[in-house]
Formats: C-alpha cells, sequence, structure tokens
C-alpha cells in the first residue's frame, strides 16, 4: 500500500467518523422530532384513534422505544438495591420494567384528542452528556401539563431516562414501592410480582380488544 493510499484511507475514516459524530440529533430535536412522527401517524390512523392496542405498541415500538435506556431506567427505580442483584435478575428486573412503562406510555395514546406539543429548546455545552428536554402538552380549554424528559448522552444518540409529569418523575415514583416489595420478600419476590402486573395487564388488553 503506497504513502497516498494510507493518507486517502485514514481521510475517509476519519470523514466517516466525524459523519457519524454529526449524526447524533440535539436531544431537543430528537424528542420534538419523535413527538410528530407519532401524531402525524395517530392522526392518520383511525385505528389507532379508536384503541387498537396491537397498533398502538408497534407505534410505540417503532417510534419511541429505540430513543428510550431502560437499563439505566430500571437501575434507578430499583436503587441501592441493584447492587444486590444478580446479572439474571437485572435482566428480568429490566425486562419487566420496561414491558410495564410500555403498558402505561400507550395509554397516553388512546386519550390522544388534538392535543398540541410544544418542545422547549435547550441551552447546553457541546461536551455536555446530560440534558433535561422540557416539553408542554396543551388542548384547548384544558390546563397545559408540563412533561420533562431526562436524557443522557450514548454512543448511539440520546436516551431518555426518566420522565417527569408535572413534576412527577415516573421513575423515582416506582422507588419507594420496589424497596418495599425487595424489604418483604427479596429482589426475586419484586420480579415476581412484575411479571404478574403484566400478564394481568396483558389479558385485560385482550379482553378489552375481544370486546370490540
Amino acid at each position: 500500500m503506497t504513502a497516498l493510499q494510507k493518507i486517502i484511507i485514514g481521510a475517509s475514516m476519519y470523514c466517516a467518523l466525524g459523519m457519524a459524530h454529526a449524526e447524533i440529533i440535539a436531544p431537543d430535536a430528537l424528542i420534538k422530532n419523535t413527538v410528530q412522527e407519532v401524531i402525524s401517524v395517530i392522526k392518520q390512523d383511525k385505528d389507532i384513534r379508536a384503541g387498537d392496542q396491537k397498533k398502538i405498541l408497534a407505534l410505540v415500538d417503532g417510534k419511541v422505544l429505540p430513543h428510550f435506556d431502560f437499563a439505566r431506567m430500571t437501575q434507578l427505580a430499583v436503587g441501592k438495591y441493584w447492587r444486590t442483584a444478580t446479572p439474571e435478575q437485572k435482566q428480568a428486573l429490566t425486562v419487566e420494567f420496561r414491558n410495564m412503562l410500555v403498558r402505561t406510555y400507550t395509554k397516553v395514546f388512546t386519550v390522544y384528542n388534538d392535543q398540541t406539543i410544544e418542545v422547549k429548546p435547550v441551552r447546553m455545552a457541546a461536551d455536555d452528556t446530560e440534558a433535561t428536554v422540557k416539553t408542554i402538552i396543551s388542548k384547548p380549554g384544558s390546563q397545559v401539563v408540563p412533561v420533562d424528559y431526562e436524557m443522557k448522552k450514548a454512543a448511539d444518540g440520546w436516551k431518555v431516562f426518566d420522565i417527569s409529569v408535572e413534576g412527577v418523575s415516573m421513575v423515582m415514583s416506582y422507588r419507594g414501592t420496589f424497596a418495599t416489595q425487595i424489604q418483604e420478600s427479596g429482589i426475586d419476590g419484586l420480579i415476581k410480582v412484575l411479571v404478574d402486573k403484566n400478564i394481568s395487564a396483558a389479558h385485560g388488553d385482550m379482553v378489552k380488544a375481544e370486546a370490540k
């Protein structure tokens, strides 16, 4: 390989890395783009507006979930007990907590009725790795609802690790309940509770779907 070829290859790799870095979307732009895409789909799909759980879950799975860090969310919710959990328990906790949050989040789409969502611009330094994206949900005749997204920069872009609705953290609101459950029946007991809740919720969704 000649010196010129090495220079060309090196320059190409540098440009590729630079482009990959440049493709990381700012946290506020990411939230804004995601919100616009989701609302656009909802407006065009009458089944989603009617509460079709299968379509809603597909929408959330395709447009929303890739921007969430569920492992970090679970760790924060479990708190100090996370350190004593085995790798298998951590995996099980993350899976079940993710499933529970997904079902909670999808309920938002079943009550969507022409709300508008304003995403506030974020002021941050170029080297910041955490940010809070503030949004406002508005509907004529109703009180506005502030929703904040806590985000952390990862190698593949910014990820949400907590959501606060009217100042109440979704993740932190589970910490006390989880701690009580772990104190009573251990980490495996908490996992069982989450599994049972998810099974019950899934059954309820199935019954509702069959009733339509």
